[in-house]
């Protein structure tokens, strides 16, 4: 299933986009797409045999809705860096021996076609597409990678927007690259895990204005996504609606020759990734 919200900034509302894609909405079944009813096999089993009747009421997509995130009340946001070989190259990185794990505030997420912010004194503003995971089963200690899967709800469209001066350049973590607002655009949708055959092998790409910047597959991950679920439960629990960003293939700004294109007011960065969707932003200076 595609699992989606509508609405006005902090007004969204559920819906499906059914499989001939047309939008339906969800409101008279469930009241939002969170992490509840991702943990609640009845209620997915509800919306499932909803959508296969074809009697749930018709969204015009036309009517100018706007698409928000696809998952509501967020809980956290787990990222993992250098998670791609060719990546790390790119970056003239070792590639790590285990995970490496940063966070991202809920408050960075904004909707797949939201305007994002270059920060005040930016001048390293770079993109990064990925594959977000969505928790649906509370995970602890997890014993295997494919326990991992297990607690999978479903995959998404991340947008892991970076400063790379804040990030790398300003001491500390890396935490104040990775958290200025609307840095993390999410969706469309969210395609529920039975509907994703294979989570490492998936095509990810991302152009700006127009030029396509990174052409890489979930292949190329280091730690594949069953293996990071089960590592990032070592060391946390995670709970329905947590999100984990899984990581950037290589061609990011960082990554490219003097004078590196990063991000400026006026471009546009459009991302997708294979079977789960387009987004599509225009950069505005905060």
């Amino acid at each position: 299933m595609k699992l989606l919200r509508v609405g006005t900034p902090g007004s969204e509302r559920p819906a499906l986009l059914d499989a001939e894609g047309t939008l339906r909405e969800l409101s008279g079944i469930v009241a939002d797409i969170d992490g509840p009813l991702l943990a609640d096999d009845t209620a997915l089993a509800r919306i499932r045999a909803a959508a296969d009747s074809g009697e749930l009421p018709v969204l015009d997509a036309a009517a100018g809705l706007r698409i928000g995130p696809p998952l509501g009340r967020i809980g956290k946001i787990v990222c993992i860096g250098l998670n791609y070989h060719d990546h790390a190259r790119e970056t003239g990185a070792e590639p790590p021996a285990e995970p490496v794990i940063f966070f991202k505030a809920p408050d960075t997420v904004v909707g797949p076609h939201d305007t994002v912010l270059i920060p005040r004194g930016s001048v390293k503003t770079d993109w990064e597409v990925e594959l977000a995971v969505v928790i649906g089963r509370t995970a602890r200690y997890l014993e295997s990678a494919e326990d991992g899967l297990a607690h999978v709800a479903g995959y998404a469209v991340a947008h892991d927007v970076s400063e790379r001066e804040f990030q790398i350049e300003r001491g500390g973590t890396w935490d104040k690259g990775k958290n200025c607002e609307t840095f993390n655009p999410l969706g469309p949708w969210l395609v529920t895990a039975e509907d994703v055959a294979d989570p490492q092998d998936l095509s990810l790409k991302l152009w700006v204005n127009g030029e396509l910047k990174q052409d890489g597959t979930t292949a190329e991950q280091i730690f594949p996504v069953g293996e990071v679920v089960r590592y990032v439960s070592q060391f946390m629990t995670l709970y329905p609606g947590d999100v984990i960003n899984t990581g950037t293939p290589a061609g990011v700004a960082l990554g490219r020759p003097e004078p590196k294109p990063f991000l400026r007011a006026g471009d546009v960065v459009e991302l997708e990734i294979e079977g789960l969707g387009r987004q599509r932003q225009v950069l505005r200076n905060a």
